[in-house]
């Protein structure tokens, strides 16, 4: 019995060290593609979207406003801001129309 596990296992080990690097490839294909966006998808970028991220955007830094005193005295400053105010920022202002 344990010799048949054994093998069971080795088996399995080679066949997964054959199968995971070809899995992968092709998912580092289908991320690399980037399809062009299309009108509807920028047509709900723009008018859902963008404002969305926009009260989200004023939202955020009221609260690192508010809350940088417990930031500063925990030393998480820069990720506060980062998290709060650049991130919205960038997907409302940075990014492509249509892409998300």
């Amino acid at each position: 019995m344990h010799k048949i596990l054994k093998r069971g296992t080795v088996f399995f080990t080679i066949a997964a060290m054959l199968i995971i690097p070809l899995g992968s490839e092709a998912l580092a294909q289908t991320y690399m593609e980037q399809k062009q966006p299309d009108a509807g998808a920028m047509v709900a970028d723009f008018f859902l979207l963008r404002p969305l991220g926009l009260v989200t955007l004023i939202t955020g830094f009221t609260v690192f406003v508010l809350s940088a005193p417990f930031s500063a005295l925990g030393g998480n400053i820069n990720t506060a801001w980062d998290k709060m105010a650049v991130d919205p920022a960038k997907f409302t202002f940075a990014r492509p129309l249509g892409v998300f």
